[in-house]
């Protein structure tokens, strides 16, 4: 067996090597010529793959080691006899703490206490619906929106014009859906962007065309006191610097990128390869994933818990590291080609990144203070 992967998925041998050969590319120029005798194909999220790309070629098992498919023309692979799987959630726990983060990073800039703002949610799977549950527990109101769900009857949802009527952070956690009943694309138009509230903060970590790009860029030059943190951008790789220049933060497409989100990426696939082949899964993640990264952090037990709260988040993920090399990168580059570039670039160097849940925080606290970090997802032993 032949397996073609972008070369971004971590532990390929571990898990795959038994299976065949590896042929390892980035994921942007993987095309039908290296497929010509591949059974098996493994991607991120940056290759386009469909029953075109495949055709003529022996591939019948694609495996995308992402929360999205977005990238995947499912209809027309399904049609062609391909089985296609998925990593629903692998990175959700990295999401949530790149949205605390931004959301602390502007409290700090605007000098508020971002736990008393309310949070509009707009999405509410894998990562939308933890992170309601995670910011629920730390005190924040939230407000949920997800029109398919409210079709299939769950109640205490809110419209998305609801939603920019009455939060003051809107967070966006939607695939991108062109067509259809409740499509994402250009969810937030000029007009939706114009009706955000006063000093509202914008953060994108889904899909880049679920925002209006154009629109941001002519709503932000009219209105600052708008903030908007965008991880993700409706032409990547080629981020638009006029854009990023009006925006508080920018980062390129790695929200989830933490280093534990990657590998259960690896480990659904390597689960979902074996089910196809009927093969038993022996191996696992808890054997193979390493301990670079893990922490334990003692404390005082007079450290106030807001605090102490705020320091840890830091210490996980800073989103402001990100931002400062997306900008030099924008700023040094001359030309699109160069932006495209230095975009990939930021991706495949990304710098180690454990969770939270990798952190002990040690010391003996109140247990209001032991809750609050708990519910933030750290342990405290």
């Amino acid at each position: 067996m032949r397996i073609v992967a972008d070369e971004n998925i971590p532990l390929l041998d571990a898990f795959f090597g038994t299976f065949g050969t590896i042929s390892r590319m980035p994921g942007r120029n993987i095309d039908r010529a290296v497929l010509a005798d591949a059974d098996v194909l493994l991607v991120r999220s940056v290759t386009q793959v469909t029953a075109q790309l495949l055709s003529e070629t022996p591939v019948r098992f694609v495996g995308t080691c992402t929360i999205g498919t977005d990238h995947l023309d499912l209809h027309g692979l399904q049609r062609a006899g391909v089985t296609v799987a998925s990593a629903p959630g692998c990175n959700a726990r990295g999401v949530v703490e790149y949205v605390l983060s931004c959301l602390l990073t502007l409290a700090e800039r605007s000098g508020e206490h971002w736990q008393n703002r309310t949070v509009g949610v707009v999405g509410l799977g894998q990562v939308g619906g933890r992170l309601v549950r995670t910011l629920e527990a730390l005190g924040v109101r939230c407000l949920r929106c997800d029109p398919p769900l409210a079709d299939q009857g769950e109640t205490g949802l809110n419209t998305l014009d609801e939603l920019i009527a009455e939060a003051d952070v809107i967070t966006c956690h939607v695939p991108l859906i062109r067509e259809g009943e409740h499509p994402t694309f250009h969810l937030l138009d000029q007009s939706r962007l114009q009706g955000l509230r006063a000093g509202a903060w914008l953060i994108n970590s889904s899909r880049g065309p679920v925002i209006d790009n154009q629109a941001l860029a002519t709503v932000l030059a009219e209105r600052p006191d708008l903030q908007v943190a965008l991880d993700v951008w409706e032409h990547e790789p080629d981020a638009d610097p006029v854009l990023a220049r009006l925006c508080a933060l920018v980062t390129p497409h790695v929200a989830g990128y933490s280093l534990d989100g990657k590998l259960r990426g690896t480990e659904q696939i390597y689960q979902a390869l074996c089910n196809y082949l009927g093969r038993t899964a022996s191996i696992s993640l808890q054997a193979l994933a390493p301990s670079a990264g893990k922490a334990s952090i003692q404390f005082s037990p007079e450290t106030p818990a807001d605090w102490l709260l705020a320091r840890a988040l830091r210490w996980v993920y800073d989103v402001r590291d990100d931002d400062a090399r997306m900008r030099q990168m924008l700023e040094s580059s001359e030309s699109p080609a160069q932006r495209r570039a230095g975009f990939d670039a930021l991706r495949k160097g990304y710098p180690l990144r454990r969770e939270a849940a990798l952190i002990d925080l040690v010391g003996t606290r109140h247990e209001a203070t032991e809750s609050l970090l708990r519910a933030a997802g750290f342990n405290t032993p």
